[in-house]
């Protein structure tokens, strides 16, 4: 029996403000490990605590109160990222193949290499802006590294440090996504 989901049923708001107070931020920083978007996940942690304050009366859980609110969120964030409207059909998933080896990548399902390059794409966005735009000139554009050095007017060397270190961020980022994925199936 869970005694704070029981509180929450008779609508004590000290019982629940705690709850919330507690769980908010950590569960923040655990949805944002899918999202990579702090906004979006901030909005979904609120709906699932909406969403057990509304419905306290409604949930019968068998097992502990946490292990089903982080389930709730990782499915809200798991639906966010499947809602979304991926453009470009994969071009950046070349780029992947240098970031994750092929063996993790080929055994992934449809709806996770999506997912995968939803973030991929994030992720490239969220890069300083000079790096962000050598990545797109080399892995959307297919430059080589001296125009991209004439196009930005740096040396070769900086598009070659700079790839190197976008290539690492992103691949930790990356490798996180892949994780939680491989753990959630």
């Amino acid at each position: 029996m869970n005694l704070i989901l029981e509180e929450i049923k008779k609508q004590n708001t000290e019982v629940f403000k705690k709850f919330f107070n507690k769980h908010y931020e950590p569960l923040v920083i655990y949805a944002n490990g899918y999202l990579f978007d702090h906004d979006a996940s901030e909005d979904i942690v609120q709906e699932v605590f909406i969403y057990i304050w509304e419905n306290a009366n409604k949930m019968n859980i068998e097992s502990s109160l946490m292990g089903y609110v982080h389930t709730m969120v990782r499915n809200k964030c798991l639906n966010y990222l499947k809602s979304l409207k991926i453009t470009d059909d994969y071009s950046v998933l070349e780029f992947n193949i240098h970031l994750i080896t092929e063996h993790v990548f080929d055994s992934t399902t449809e709806e996770n290499k999506q997912i995968v390059y939803h973030q991929i794409l994030k992720i490239v966005e969220s890069l300083p802006e000079k790096m962000q735009q050598i990545v797109k000139l080399k892995f959307l554009h297919g430059y080589k590294y001296s125009e991209i050095a004439i196009e930005l007017d740096i040396s070769v060397n900086t598009v070659k440090t700079q790839l190197k270190r976008a290539k690492l961020r992103i691949s930790e980022l990356i490798t996180s996504v892949i994780i939680l994925l491989e753990i959630h199936q």
